[in-house]
């Protein structure tokens, strides 16, 4: 078998999927990039600070939205659309450089942050169609700049801003469902200690053969609360009901959609979901999508911050950010050690059987 691209840009005039990308047949995508749903809520955040005025009708929404889905969309949500298509446009040319000069910031072997095809996780059965670039962001005074790319020229100043305003963006947010739960509106944002941020820049090229593969398979964000920016082409799915039916989330120019992670359905004792979700690729257009992460301190206590009445908390325990997440890994390759045992226990029993023969017969 050819070894592993560096990049998939080097790959994607290819006419057949190379095997790595290959998923089973019940990973595969149900429903196209482009069928898109009208069924994840759009929430205008206009008129949030005004205490007395719109302020409670949007959190209403923002609470109904966590509860049902744990993803949402938000416009009039302050960030500056110069600065928005600013981040896109250097994201683009970013990933349009030639492979060599991606690969000055090649991640693989554990460095944080930098440039990497698939993921940065290791253990990974099957890979994702999808270039990233990562760069960890807050705290401030743990930025490494050596790993953020310097091309483009403005790459670093602007991302610097976009973080910035991601971070007070994603904070108001943590207030509204703080005092969703009755807590005053620090609440969550406190429960992260010294929040931490990582922005993920995903490419997704066009691929030979989107039906046999994901862009970025089926997961739940283990941190706080994520901010997606995404362009226009649909890629972005979600289930609700464990992957019986997917929709396809409804592309909109200069929305941010807000999904919860695992640390943010903890902390509420289930009552938000952590949004489940994947990306799907297509033959048609290329994607790029920004994920903003806002992930607590790796020594944060995971626990419910209230637990209302008539229910029991989801944890037995209060855990740490880092138990949480390496149980989370651990379960997810865990089961993916599993499945790939099943089926090869198939395959063989799939195979003929020599029927035994006297040797007589045999060289006859």
């Amino acid at each position: 078998m050819a070894p592993t691209p560096t990049t998939l840009t080097a790959i994607a005039g290819e006419k057949t999927l190379q095997q790595s990308f290959v998923r089973d047949e019940d990973e595969r995508p149900k429903v196209a990039y482009n069928q898109f749903s009208n069924e994840i809520p759009i929430i205008s955040l206009s008129g949030i600070e005004e205490v007395d005025g719109r302020r409670a009708e949007i959190c209403k929404k923002i609470v109904e939205a966590c509860e049902d889905w744990g993803v949402f969309q938000i416009v009039d949500h302050g960030i500056d659309s110069n600065l928005i298509s600013e981040m896109t446009r250097l994201a683009r040319e970013f990933f349009a450089l030639p492979p060599e000069e991606k690969l000055r910031y090649d991640m693989t072997g554990g460095k944080k942050g930098g440039f990497i095809v698939s993921s940065h996780l290791q253990g990974e059965a099957v890979q994702d169609w999808r270039e990233i670039v990562t760069y960890f962001s807050y705290p401030v005074r743990h930025r490494d700049y050596s790993r953020w790319p310097d091309k483009p020229e403005e790459w670093r100043d602007v991302t610097k801003q976009y973080s910035d305003e991601l971070m007070g963006l994603a904070c108001k947010l943590l207030e509204v469902l703080s005092e969703a739960m009755g807590l005053e509106k620090e609440a969550l944002t406190k429960a992260c200690v010294d929040m931490d941020q990582k922005v993920v820049v995903n490419y997704y090229p066009k691929c030979p053969q989107p039906d046999l593969t994901l862009g970025l398979k089926r997961h739940t964000d283990p941190g706080t609360i994520t901010l997606l920016l995404q362009d226009q082409v649909g890629g972005l799915q979600a289930t609700r009901d464990d992957g019986k039916t997917w929709i396809t989330v409804q592309p909109v120019e200069g929305a941010f959609v807000v999904n919860l992670g695992d640390h943010g359905h903890f902390l509420s004792n289930g009552r938000f979901k952590n949004a489940d979700h994947q990306a799907v690729v297509n033959s048609n257009h290329s994607r790029l999508s920004i994920a903003t992460f806002q992930n607590p301190a790796q020594e944060a206590i995971v626990y419910p911050l209230k637990v209302r009445e008539g229910e029991k908390p989801i944890l037995e325990e209060p855990i740490t950010y880092t138990e949480m997440y390496k149980k989370k890994m651990s379960k997810d390759l865990e089961l993916a050690r599993l499945k790939k045992l099943a089926k090869e226990q198939v395959q063989d029993s799939e195979k003929p059987k020599l029927e035994a023969k006297p040797v007589d017969n045999i060289f006859a």
